[in-house]
């Protein structure tokens, strides 16, 4: 509108100043002589004038057209990269919270749809391994496959590795029903297969699995958003039952919710209380069929929920930042309990992977054992591999200061980790502990039998002994012995007991739910 007017302007402007002329000519030679004349001149300046001006305003036309266009175009790209992850090109949690509800209800709100929440397993060892650069190339082809996977379907990566599937329930041969726990199982177990397929990264047959959460409208929810948060909770669910689980929302999840963030609560208050104390389990000789020590396991027994999971609230311990002085506690008062026990009977003690990451945790262990006099020689400080991983060089030379003091060094739950072989060719240890997943159906699982009969013949060459986890059973032990396993405890030899109980079963030899023809003695 502005040039247009700018352009009549000029018109008028230019049509005056040859009427002008034409005036000034008229003075000069004659009004009736040049009258005619002038005024066709008049008129043809005036049209070419005005050309002009129209030529002029159209291509102003054009410029603003072409500007509107680049307008556009940017506030579609802005629009997109505010709803969309830049690396996978995946919507994102803003697009789930903003857009999603009205594209969902639209799409799937008469026949129903399933939401799945999923994130990967391993995925911070996957950078460890090829890097942050190869983690970003794995996101993208997972983005890829899965978008291949159920086209039809909404996907929307929430996090690092974490992503959301929204599919209607008559969208795809692969879900005819959500709400159908067999269909929905089979979706899940799908989605897990698909993700467990090896990722070509860098040369490398990179292979991830998934835990998956699901949750259904209307079942769930009425809302989006509900349904969000109904899969999101049995994600979490999933997440502590271990690799490639998959868990169904149920109304039960909210109330286990519950009663974890109650715990959570309580759970400052029973460390600063002293509420958490050792319980002992019995180390045993297998050999000779004695007790050589007990390893001291933390117990929280509470008024209203009674005794509550060790991995339930040493993780939260572990999150919430108690797990150092808690383990302090735990480590000074065994320390004080082994006092009690005859000098040759040891005590052992399971160091948490946070903690691992002080560096002075071999000052503080050096300062507890002064405090309560108990002989270095008689400690063992048991690590796990996962802890090892994450600072080789400080576990090093944690190990260092450890065994220089005469402290044992134990390397717990051998074969569950990741770098077990490569740990043992820098690390020094006094003992290798076989997990229980080994033991457990060790006569009936070849595998198993090959993977301890193995660990018990390397620890052999290397001069190490061996204590086997989760002996239940005579047969267990029996083929144990004949490996040439060194120790053993499991609930054959006796659970966790309290501290008397624990004197006690030193004293006679027995123990609480030890099976009466496999009596040991002290």
């Amino acid at each position: 509108m502005r040039y247009g007017l700018l352009a009549g302007f000029f018109v008028c402007v230019a049509f005056a100043a040859i009427w002008a002329a034409g005036v000034l000519k008229l003075l000069q030679v004659g009004w009736h002589a040049q009258l005619h004349s002038n005024i066709d001149g008049i008129i043809i300046g005036a049209l070419l004038v005005g050309c002009a001006g129209y030529a002029f305003g159209f291509r102003k036309i054009l410029d603003l057209r072409r500007e509107q266009g680049r307008r556009t175009l940017a506030e579609s790209k802005a629009d997109w990269i505010t709803y969309h992850d830049f690396l996978t090109r995946l919507p994102n949690r803003r697009f789930l919270k903003e857009k999603a509800p009205d594209i969902v209800e639209t799409a799937f709100g008469k026949i129903g749809y399933g939401v799945l929440a999923f994130d990967l397993d391993g995925f911070k060892k996957v950078n460890e391994t090829v890097g942050p650069d190869g983690g970003d190339t794995l996101l993208i082809d997972l983005a890829g496959r899965l978008s291949a996977f159920m086209p039809e379907a909404i996907l929307v990566r929430l996090g690092s590795d974490e992503f959301l599937l929204i599919a209607g329930c008559t969208a795809t041969n692969r879900c005819q029903n959500c709400s159908d726990p067999e269909q929905a199982r089979k979706l899940a177990e799908d989605l897990i297969n698909l993700l467990n397929r090896p990722f070509d990264i860098k040369g490398m047959q990179i292979s991830v699995g998934a835990c998956v959460g699901l949750s259904s409208y209307p079942e769930h929810g009425l809302r989006l958003k509900d349904v969000v948060k109904q899969a999101i909770l049995a994600l979490s669910v999933a997440k502590r039952q271990g690799r490639n689980s998959f868990v169904e929302f149920q109304p039960e999840i909210n109330e286990d919710l519950a009663r974890r963030t109650r715990i959570e609560r309580q759970l400052r208050d029973a460390v600063a209380n002293g509420d958490i104390v050792p319980f002992y389990q019995p180390l045993v000789d297998l050999k000779r069929g004695t007790i050589v020590g007990f390893e001291a396991l933390a117990r929280w027994n509470t008024p209203e929920d009674g005794f509550i999971s060790p991995e339930l609230f040493i993780r939260m311990a572990e999150t919430t930042g108690l797990i150092s002085e808690l383990s302090e506690q735990l480590l000074r008062q065994a320390c004080r309990d082994a006092m009690d026990w005859p000098k040759q009977v040891g005590l052992a003690f399971n160091i948490s992977p946070r903690m691992l990451e002080d560096r002075y945790l071999g000052l503080k262990i050096f300062k507890i054992l002064g405090e309560t006099g108990l002989n270095p020689h008689r400690l063992e400080i048991e690590i796990t591999e996962s802890a090892l991983v994450r600072d080789t060089e400080l576990a090093a030379a944690m190990i260092r200061d450890l065994r220089g003091a005469g402290i044992r060094v134990v390397l717990d739950d051998f074969g569950t980790g990741y770098s077990s072989l490569a740990q043992l060719s820098v690390l020094t240890f006094d003992k290798i502990k076989i997990d229980r997943i080994f033991v457990s159906g060790l006569e009936q699982d070849e595998k198993k039998s090959k993977i301890v009969r193995t660990t018990v013949a390397l620890a052999s060459g290397l001069g190490i002994s061996t204590t086997a986890e989760g002996i239940e059973q005579e047969s267990q032990l029996d083929y144990l012995k004949q490996l040439g396993c060194s120790f053993g405890q499991g609930y054959l030899f006796g659970k966790a007991v309290p501290p008397e109980q624990a004197l006690a079963l030193l004293n006679t030899g027995s123990a609480s739910g030890t099976e009466p023809s496999r009596q040991v003695s002290a």
